[in-house]
């Protein structure tokens, strides 16, 4: 059963547009936007977030992180006005926290639905997996300003699908569909709008049957390699598949795995 988190950072007594619950049986931490209709992630939320996912990076009760959000859009994106208000050098920073989920050693899951603009998207693009809604619309509409993505959004875009089609979302601001999100491999899973807690859940259960080394390793492995050669990704991987072999859950897989039983990993 989840329940509210308690932050001991005095940064975080009173959350900005957001709410954290904790299911400690699941390992499990949800970060939940709660400014409906349309969760407009505001300028100081945008630090709080970035505390909260490495506050949650440290606590040994959570294995996954999953990002969602009140009612039927996930978010329309920022608050326009804070743009105008903050200072350059707090704008500077506004890539930084966004990229707190890419930072975060743990699995990080978003449930996206409707609207998923701007720093929504840009914030969804920083998690590890995607799973959108049929209901879901991807779009960085900042050219209707006169601006461009400012936390991440076309450079993460480009990595996935080209510049081609990123050209084609950022420069016509143009939104992009749940289905062909999936078909473009910015989506990891595009499910009914019926289903979309279920299949967190699921994906949260089935992330948790795996090494906690390992996955987190697996993520950084990953995440250091994305612009590397391929000489170097492949003696990385190496690196890390030795250190591996001298944990504790390796062991354990390969015992389990002889014995015919479910491992029982123990992040070590």
């Amino acid at each position: 059963m989840s329940s509210p988190y308690t932050f001991a950072d005095p940064r975080l007594a009173k959350l900005d547009g957001f709410e954290v619950e904790i299911d400690e049986a699941r390992e499990r931490a949800d970060i939940i936007l709660g400014r409906p209709p349309y969760n407009v992630v505001a300028m100081p939320q945008r630090d709080q977030l970035r505390l909260t996912f490495e506050t949650l990076d440290e606590d040994q009760r959570v294995r996954i992180i999953v990002l969602r959000a009140e009612g039927e859009h996930f978010s329309s994106g920022g608050n326009i006005g804070g743009f105008m208000e903050a200072s350059p050098e707090h704008v500077s920073k506004l890539a930084w926290n966004i990229a707190a989920p890419a930072r975060c050693a743990k699995p990080v899951i978003v449930a996206n639905r409707g609207y998923c603009f701007g720093v929504g998207f840009e914030l969804s693009l920083a998690c590890d997996f995607r799973i959108a809604s049929e209901t879901t619309q991807y779009a960085l509409p900042e050219q209707k300003l006169g601006q461009i993505p400012g936390s991440g959004g076309s450079a993460r875009l480009q990595k996935m699908v080209g510049i081609t089609r990123t050209k084609d979302i950022v420069m016509r601001s143009k939104r992009i569909s749940a289905k062909q999100a999936l078909e473009w491999g910015i989506a990891t899973e595009c499910v009914p709008d019926s289903e979309l807690e279920k299949a967190t859940d699921k994906l949260v259960d089935e992330l948790r049957t795996f090494s906690p080394l390992a996955q987190r390793t697996a993520k950084k492995l990953l995440n250091d390699t994305e612009d590397s050669t391929l000489a170097i990704a492949i003696e990385l991987e190496g690196h890390c598949y030795s250190r591996l072999r001298q944990s504790e859950d390796f062991k354990e897989g390969v015992e389990a795995f002889n014995a015919k039983r479910p491992p029982k990993f123990a992040g070590r």
